[in-house]
């Protein structure tokens, strides 16, 4: 098979995890072919590029097999390449980093990992290096 449809090679390859999800986010505009919107019918072949956007990145992919059967995750990497930019992957830890402090108004109360993830990042290093057990004199 040469050609396959965008939704169904996306479902395939595991970057959705269901034909439905990979067709909506066509839908959305969130799916390109070299660089043009694609709707959830565009066929893709090999050598094509494919830039899905999920907030706060963008992954790029590139085709190097068209399936439309579902293959096992050790055979993704026969099927795709990732060739998504080293600084889209930045972009994903700074997000990491920061995803507490700009929080959405009205998201709900943080949870345990946000509360984690705040207390790591404001604690400084330097303060696991004082002992602070002193030996007061008492008279």
């Amino acid at each position: 098979m040469s050609e396959a449809r965008i939704d169904k090679w996306m479902w395939a390859v595991r970057i959705f995890k269901t034909r439905t999800i990979a067709a909506e986010a066509c839908k959305k505009g969130r799916i390109s072919i070299n660089g043009a919107l694609a709707k959830a019918a565009r066929t893709v072949k090999p050598g094509d590029v494919i830039q899905v956007r999920k907030p706060p990145i963008t992954y790029s992919f590139k085709v190097l097999q068209a399936i439309e059967k579902r293959v096992g995750a050790k055979l993704v990497s026969e099927m795709m390449e990732n060739v998504t930019t080293p600084d889209q992957y930045e972009l994903l830890e700074m997000s990491h980093i920061s995803g507490f402090i700009d929080r959405a108004k009205g998201a709900g109360r943080p949870t345990k990992k946000d509360r984690r993830n705040l207390e790591e990042f404001t604690t400084p290093e330097f303060m696991d290096d004082f002992d602070f057990e002193f030996d007061f004199e008492e008279e």
